[in-house]
């Protein structure tokens, strides 16, 4: 008989790149939403954003959890952004916004953040990953083309490192898998921290 799946953690967000990179390391997990609005607050820096909102998204969903009386397992919030100079870049919400985002990522260098944060009810940590990504230079039919496979929807920047924007990337200093939303470096870091003995199932 196929034994139970029990998770060890639960993950407070819904991306299924998110999913997949757990996945790949083989963490056992559950979801579970958190429901946090994802506002940057006047005068706070691309940095300290991004660590508020995964830490704010694994409390979120820590309490939900109390809230339900569910398990009590450790919660992992997440949450990534990209920053061009020091201007934050989030999801773009119509056609004229994801395209005027390509064309300023276009040539140039640009900066992706992502923050990972987890919670189980007495002790909280966070890590920040910081990569470097630089686009060569889109021409308009490029960017227009990119945006009609609809990939760029609900992404950060309006694009997706692991899909079709592969081919702009001309060179990434730091995390590839931190860049598509989940470092997991900096994950295997905090789950260690919290002695959650994830490689068993390797």
């Amino acid at each position: 008989m196929k034994p139970e799946y029990q998770p060890d953690i639960y993950l407070a967000s819904n991306s299924p790149r998110r999913r997949e990179l757990l996945d790949q390391i083989g963490v056992r997990y559950a979801w579970i939403d958190s429901g946090v609005e994802e506002t940057l607050q006047e005068g706070e820096s691309p940095e300290v954003f991004v660590l508020r909102l995964a830490l704010d998204k694994a409390r979120a969903g820590h309490k939900r959890l109390d809230d339900e009386g569910r398990r009590d397992l450790p919660v992992l919030g997440a949450d990534t952004i990209v920053v061009l100079d020091e201007q934050v870049l989030g999801k773009p919400r119509t056609h004229q916004d994801g395209i005027a985002m390509l064309a300023q990522l276009s040539g140039s260098t640009h900066r992706v953040l992502t923050a990972v944060a987890l919670v189980d009810g007495e002790r909280e940590a966070t890590r920040l990953s910081v990569s470097q990504v630089t686009f060569r230079q889109l021409s308009e039919q490029e960017r227009e083309r990119y945006w009609a496979t609809g990939e760029p929807n609900d992404k950060a920047g309006a694009y997706a490192i692991q899909g079709f924007a592969a081919v702009f990337i001309e060179q990434l200093e730091g995390s590839y898998s931190g860049v598509m939303g989940l470092p997991l470096f900096e994950t295997g870091q905090l789950l260690e921290e919290f002695g959650i003995d994830y490689q068993r199932c390797w």
